[in-house]
């Protein structure tokens, strides 16, 4: 089954990668002023982004590719699912999970670093979750009752449909052991919202990647990433519960 998926070559595969996120990022850029001066958080101009812009091209792209192919979504276009008992999809969701957050913990340096290098980009477009107190309870109620939605259940879905279930089983062949790592470079790319973030992504997706890859599972990366994109939920809600 895996030899008979059609490789994409290195071009192709670095196009399809970084678009998406070339347009989201777009979109945020230009959306990020707007919301601010109605009073939400630049939070806000991301949410809209993956709906107007990631959501659309993503999902398309896929149900596009099942048209032309006249192949099945999952298991012809969406690969990668082998079936797993049910303590292993816990097991390996919790892996990723501590893996994933000892990453972004221990290459916060990294990040921190980065970020001197866009010291000059205005404060208009770092990315802001609306903690510090500034936004009114209404409109954090609205941006998060979005962000659940969207950034937590529907978005991540989306993109490991298209990142782990179409474009890593293509990445080229040539590649050999290097499929994950750059396959990972190219996603943290891919956040052009988050620049500063490219090497702790990189490592921090790593284990999440591999996990699929390698269990042929695309819902374990999908219960993976739900849950680790939940936490800026769950501290966006204890700062609403705090106002």
């Amino acid at each position: 089954m895996r030899n008979s998926i059609e490789k994409h070559s290195l071009s192709q595969s670095i196009f399809l990668h970084l678009l998406p996120g070339a347009l989201v990022g777009l979109c945020y850029f230009l959306l990020a002023p707007i919301v601010i001066e109605y009073g939400f958080p630049n939070v806000m101009a991301l949410i809209i982004a993956g709906i107007v812009v990631l959501l659309p091209f993503e999902l398309g792209f896929l149900l596009y590719q099942k048209k032309i192919s006249g192949k099945k979504f999952f298991g012809g276009i969406v690969k990668y699912h082998k079936k797993l008992k049910g303590w292993q999809y816990i097991l390996w969701v919790a892996v990723i999970f501590v893996l994933t957050g000892l990453a972004f913990k221990i290459f916060a340096f990294a990040s921190e670093y980065l970020m001197h290098l866009f010291t000059w980009m205005p404060s208009t477009y770092m990315l802001d979750m609306g903690l510090g107190g500034e936004y009114s309870r209404i409109n954090l109620i609205i941006t998060y009752s979005l962000f659940f939605l969207f950034m937590v259940l529907i978005l991540p879905a989306v993109e490991e449909l298209y990142f782990r279930g179409y474009l890593l089983p293509r990445m080229p062949s040539n590649l050999k052991g290097w499929v994950v790592p750059i396959h990972s470079a190219l996603f943290a790319l891919y956040h052009t919202w988050t620049p500063w973030l490219f090497i702790t992504r990189t490592i921090g997706v790593l284990p999440l990647i591999y996990l699929v890859k390698r269990k042929e599972n695309i819902y374990i990366g999908i219960i993976a990433h739900c849950i680790i994109n939940s936490i800026d939920l769950i501290i966006g809600l204890v700062l609403i519960m705090n106002l």
